[in-house]
C-alpha cells in the first residue's frame, strides 16, 4: 500500500533525526569520511565524462589510476563546494564539472579534504573589475581599477573568469591556468596568508622548500632584470606566492621544460603534489 504523505513526512524526518544524531556521536571529521564514502560509491555520471572528453585533453595524458582517483575527487568536490554565477552568468553543469577537474589535480595521489577554507566558487562571464586603492610613498591614496581573470581569498573564496577556466582546460601545454593558479593560492592559504610555502606535512620538509623557492625566486627576477626570456610569466616575479602558484601551473602542464630548465624547481614540486607530469606524456 503507498505511504501516506504524512507517514512519508514522519520517515524523512526519522531519517534527517538519525543521521543528525550519528553526526553527533562520530564527530564532524567522522560524519564527513561517511559522507564522502557514499559519495563515491556514486557511479560517476556519463554527462560529465562526456564533458571531459570534450573540454579537457589534460585527461587523457593521465594514467588509469590517477583518472579514476580524479573522477573520486571530483564527485566530493562537486557534492561539498557551491558555485555561484556573478555578473548574470547562469553557473552550468559545464562549468562545475570543468572546475573540479582541474582543481583536483592538485590533490592526486595525496591525503586531501577538499580544499577545507573554501566555501564557494564565484564565476564572472568575463574579466572582472576590482577597485583598488594605492599609496603613492608620499602618504596619498590614489584609486585605480584594474581587470582581474581570477582571486583566491583567505576567508574562502575563489573567483573565476568562465573564459579563463575553458581556456585553460582547452590547452594543456601553454604553461597557462586559472584554476590551477588559484587553487594552488588555496593549498597556500590553508593555514592562513598566502606566503607561497603551502603545508609540507612536516617541519624537516621547509629548510629544502625554502631554500630552492628561494634560488629559484632569485633567479627569475634577475633574469627578467637582464632581459632574458624565461619560461615561467613575469608576473612569478611580483611575490612568492604568486611564484609558487604560477610554478604549479608550468609544472602540471610544461614539465618537461621545466625539468630540463629548472629541475630543482621541478623536484621540489614533484615532491609536494606527489605526481609526475613528465610520464604522463
Amino acid at each position: 500500500m503507498p505511504f501516506s504523505l504524512d507517514a512519508l513526512s514522519l520517515l524523512l524526518g526519522g531519517l534527517a533525526f538519525a543521521a543528525l544524531l550519528l553526526a553527533g556521536l562520530w564527530g564532524p571529521r567522522a560524519w564527513r569520511a561517511w559522507r564522502r564514502r557514499r559519495v563515491w560509491q556514486q557511479p560517476f555520471p556519463a554527462a560529465w565524462r562526456s564533458i571531459l572528453r570534450r573540454r579537457m585533453p589534460m585527461l587523457r595524458r593521465l594514467p588509469v589510476d590517477l583518472q579514476l582517483q580524479l573522477k573520486r575527487h571530483m564527485q566530493v568536490f562537486l557534492a561539498e563546494k557551491p558555485f555561484i554565477g556573478c555578473n548574470g552568468l547562469v553557473v552550468t553543469e559545464e562549468m562545475r564539472v570543468l572546475v573540479a577537474a582541474q582543481a583536483c589535480l592538485l590533490i592526486l595521489n595525496r591525503p586531501s579534504e577538499y580544499f577545507p577554507n573554501l566555501s564557494q566558487v564565484l564565476l564572472y562571464p568575463s574579466a572582472y573589475w576590482v577597485d583598488k586603492r594605492e599609496g603613492d610613498g608620499s602618504g596619498v591614496q590614489h584609486e585605480r581599477r584594474e581587470a582581474r581573470s581570477g582571486e583566491s581569498w583567505v576567508r574562502g573564496q575563489v573567483i573565476l573568469s568562465w573564459p579563463d577556466v575553458l581556456a585553460g582546460a582547452a590547452d594543456p601545454t601553454d604553461g597557462q591556468n586559472l584554476v590551477i593558479h588559484e587553487f594552488a593560492h588555496q593549498l597556500d592559504q590553508e593555514r592562513g596568508r598566502a606566503t607561497g610555502a603551502p603545508f609540507l606535512g612536516h617541519r624537516s620538509r621547509y629548510a629544502r622548500w625554502a631554500a630552492v623557492m628561494s634560488n629559484e625566486y632569485n633567479r627569475l627576477r634577475q633574469q627578467l632584470a637582464r632581459g632574458e626570456e624565461t619560461l615561467l610569466s613575469p608576473y612569478a616575479a611580483t611575490e612568492p606566492a604568486e611564484f609558487f602558484a604560477v610554478a604549479s601551473e608550468v609544472f602540471f602542464e610544461q614539465p618537461r621544460e621545466m625539468a630540463e630548465r629548472h629541475a630543482a624547481l621541478y623536484g621540489e614540486l614533484a615532491r609536494y603534489y606527489a605526481v609526475d607530469p613528465l610520464a604522463w606524456a
